[in-house]
């Protein structure tokens, strides 16, 4: 079979829009046979009128990853058209893409930043008409928001925009987005119109995290640009109208009240009598640099119809649904004019029976997860404009009983990562990961979409690798991984959620949750072979660690934040009762290393972080090592805490010569524990790769398959349809993804497949579970090169792995003390199932 060309990217997407940084380009080799090899290939851009601008060849047919653009300067708003050309072992492949730059020199052509005059509280809404001459070129329309923004072209719904831009730091960047609506305008006369949401730039409602005193703070305002090919056709100016919408009142956490009598259809369609609208006011706007939304868009991935239907009294119905979700309700409903509708959501039900949208922390101050829709005597179709929750119950008091569904919401990732294995149990895990990892996807990895949707930094550094491995995340992590940077304002240690709006609580030190500054960009390097998102943050993960070594100049550092919600913690959150010095210098020393590390790669001298490292290394196992009981021990520990040997393996801190012993030891302590785990989330992600790493794979799998408490078991045994937030059924929040780590020893010692090399040019097969009761396991992540999988099974005591590896790309596999080295394509091993080291198969065959 011939090679051929797929997932053509720019910036690791396909035909994208709004490219507004140096582009790179990427595409996959499918196809061949095996041990298949590019020989060279040759990348041309054309301008939109087919000159040819630029080209780039390699001769020796390197990877089709990340390839930069160094050609004459590119123009705004301008669709460019690429092709490759690939010459492999059997002949030459040729496929062509394209791409829309986005606003190259900031230049806005005039747009205004603009809102409502005599802002009241409801949502306002915009509008302005223009004449279009003729449409002989693309028409594109740029909308940048302080808040959220739903534009309308002629009546119709401009696709792209559920709670859109994304949510940053307004004071650094304001993202804005880039869509093409050539087929909404016609020649002669068109409107456009524009609803605005609150978000986290204008909320008005108090809370624990203080967005409602930002320092970005204001009243939703929004700049628009339309473009016809050269010509610009209308930007956001004095000349709009503006008055209240039907949105009442909206707010992330509180809900929304929509009035249907206020509702104005068509005010976004040409000859709209807007005669009692006002004069819009310019306004301040986000004063960060303005940048293209880079991660994909927050869109519905699934609607759901309830299981259960049931009237709980008078008026009142509660709808259940299959899972937790984080979305928002979809309502048909009627009744007279001025009726009000209340609906009300939660993850779970009261011992009352209703859904619990309690607020017993005090975070807001204000109604949690309620929204009111007042009726204006006709049928209503509605769902929530400017906000989500995280919900698996709903329950509406109406006059009749409505129909309700749920709209599963999140920013719209690509499933890329497949894990199945014999245990049921294993497989459920893997799947509910999956789900609670989409639920707080928006924008940037969230905490809980219920209680918070804040950006934890150890949260989404903890999940980084279970994303990037099932999720096409990358760009949504290199996005936020600047958010972290950019919490830092130039000076001290990254903030412990960021996006940050100066919450009064101070929770430093804290560098197990400052360290993501360095984890997540190293992660998505490690995974995905993006050199820039190294270089993009390196000056403040730098800067932040001279600052944190100057915190503990005597190398033992200290947090308020340890590991988090272990067994023996309070479940609605809470440390383990250890001594929090050890993770916080575990993190340090392992931020140093990464930064030596990172340094490498970018060309920088990494000596002065390897020595730094050393230092601190060794005053933490003079501090923590206790060599005779071969065990890491902190002052006031509880009993033996499993976390102290985790971390102390997982990142090297221990002298080679004393590793397996405390390995040993941790396998003993949870032995004695009933083969259970006692970590938070700080441990749990490495405590079975590192269970695994030396020897101890049964452990490893004994407490992965448990089903009392502590175990994921026990959640998948009390039928949760999403991770919880802490071991027990008591937890805050029944969809938070942090514990749920398992996921990452799934894909690497289970099926047994990892990155031995940065962007997985180099693959890792080796499954380490082999003969201890799994009869076959499998995973396939897509790569930068391809699909990258294995596959193992047991059939009458022989062992069969099917291994495919992209072009592109080398594998090692190993069993036991041998391995081998396969290349590009498809490949079966046969042997007898291993029972020691020694055993191996005895043949390999190229399927």
């Amino acid at each position: 079979m011939a090679v051929r060309l797929t997932r053509l990217t720019v910036e690791h997407s396909e035909e994208p829009f709004g490219v507004d940084v140096q582009p790179r380009f990427g595409w996959v080799v499918d196809g061949g046979g095996a041990g298949i090899r590019v020989r060279s290939w040759q990348l041309d851009l054309f301008a939109p009128d087919g000159r040819h601008l630029w080209s780039r060849d390699d001769p020796s047919g390197g990877p089709g990853v990340d390839v930069e653009y160094d050609g004459p300067a590119l123009r705004s708003l301008t669709r460019y058209r690429w092709q490759v050309t690939v010459a492999a072992d059997d002949g030459l492949a040729r496929a062509s893409s394209s791409f829309v730059t986005g606003l190259l020199d900031d230049d806005w052509r005039g747009a205004q930043w603009i809102s409502h005059p005599t802002p009241s509280g409801a949502a306002p809404l915009l509008r302005q008409e223009f004449t279009v001459p003729q449409l002989t070129a693309p028409s594109y329309l740029v909308v940048g928001a302080g808040g959220y923004a739903r534009p309308e072209i002629n009546g119709v719904l401009v696709p792209g925009f559920d709670l859109a831009p994304d949510f940053t730091d307004y004071d650094v960047t304001a993202q804005y987005r880039v869509v093409e609506i050539t087929e909404l305008l016609r020649p002669g006369r068109n409107a456009v119109g524009v609803e605005l949401g609150r978000g986290f730039y204008g909320m008005a409602s108090p809370s624990t995290w203080n967005w409602e005193t930002a320092p970005w703070h204001d009243e939703p305002c929004v700049r628009i640009l339309i473009v016809t090919g050269d010509e610009v056709v209308v930007v956001s100016d004095e000349g709009w109208r503006a008055i209240d919408g039907p949105t009442r009142y909206d707010d992330l956490y509180g809900g929304e009240d929509f009035d249907a009598r206020d509702d104005r259809p068509g005010f976004s369609k040409a000859g709209y009598d807007d005669a009692g609208w006002a004069p819009v006011t310019p306004a301040r706007g986000p004063r960060g640099r303005c940048l293209n939304q880079r991660q994909q868009p927050i869109a519905v991935a699934q609607v759901f119809a309830p299981d259960r239907v049931e009237q709980s009294a008078p008026g009142r119905w509660l709808f259940s649904f299959p899972r937790v979700i984080a979305g928002r309700v979809r309502l048909q409903v009627d009744g007279a004019a001025g009726e009000v509708v209340t609906i009300r959501t939660a993850e779970r039900l009261r011992a009352d029976g209703r859904p619990d949208n309690d607020d017993p922390y005090g975070y807001y101050a204000g109604r949690f997860q309620e929204s009111r829709i007042t009726l204006a005597g006709e049928p209503l179709r509605w769902a929530q404009r400017f906000g989500y929750q995280g919900f698996r119950y709903v329950e509406v008091d109406a006059s009749a009983q409505p129909v309700v569904e749920a709209e599963l919401l999140h920013t719209a990732v690509a499933r890329i990562g497949r894990f199945h294995c014999s245990s049921a149990l294993l497989n459920r895990l893997h799947e509910l990961t999956v789900d609670t990892v989409l639920n707080n996807l928006h924008g940037l990895p969230t905490d809980t979409p219920m209680y918070e949707k804040n950006g934890w930094t150890a949260d989404g550094m903890l999940g980084t690798e279970l994303m990037l491995l099932s999720l096409d995340s990358h760009e949504l992590l290199a996005k936020w991984a600047a958010d972290i940077a950019a919490s830092r304002h130039g000076a001290g240690a990254p903030e412990v959620i960021a996006p940050h709006g100066g919450w009064s609580m101070d929770w430093t030190p804290a560098p197990t949750w400052h360290a993501a500054l360095l984890f997540v960009p190293w992660e998505i390097y490690r995974q995905r072979g993006d050199e820039r998102v190294l270089a993009d943050t390196w000056a403040d993960a730098s800067a932040y660690l001279e600052f944190e070594l100057a915190r503990w100049p005597d190398g033992i550092a200290d947090t308020t934040l340890g590991d988090w919600v272990s067994p023996d913690a309070d479940p609605a959150g809470g440390n383990a009762p250890e001594d929090a010095r050890v993770a916080a210098t575990a993190f340090l020393i392992a931020g140093l290393d990464i930064a030596a590390t990172t340094a490498a790669v970018l060309g920088h001298d990494p000596r002065n972080w390897h020595a730094q490292a050393e230092r601190v290394r060794r005053r933490f196992v003079e501090e923590f090592f206790d060599a005779g009981r071969a065990q890491v021990v902190g002052a006031g520990d509880r009993g033996d805490r499993q976390t102290h040997q985790v971390l102390a393996l997982a990142f090297d801190l221990l002298p080679e010569r004393h590793r397996q012993a405390v390995a040993d030891t941790l396998a003993r302590i949870i032995r004695e524990n009933g083969d259970h785990l006692n970590t938070g989330a700080l441990g749990t992600k490495y405590l079975l790769p590192q269970l695994t790493r030396y020897g101890h794979a049964d452990t490893a799998l004994a407490v992965a398959l448990q089903t009392d408490y502590p175990s994921w078991g026990l959640w998948v045994e009390s039928g949760a349809t999403s991770l919880w937030e802490h071991w027990s059924p008591a937890a805050r929040s029944h969809g938070h993804y942090f514990l749920g780590t398992i996921d990452d020893w799934l894909f690497r010692s289970v099926a047994g497949i990892s990155p031995a090399a940065a962007g997985w040019r180099e693959i890792r097969i080796e499954p380490a579970v082999l003969g201890l009761g799994l009869t076959s396991a499998e995973a396939d992540v897509l790569t930068p090169l391809g699909r990258a999988g294995v596959s193992w099974r047991i059939e009458e005591s022989e062992l069969v792995i099917d291994v495919d590896i992209p072009v592109g790309a080398v594998a090692i596999v190993q069993l036991g003390d041998r391995e081998w080295t396969v290349a590009a394509g498809r490949h079966r091993l046969n042997g007898p199932v291993p029972t020691a080291p020694t055993d191996q198969p005895r043949t390999v065959s190229s399927l």
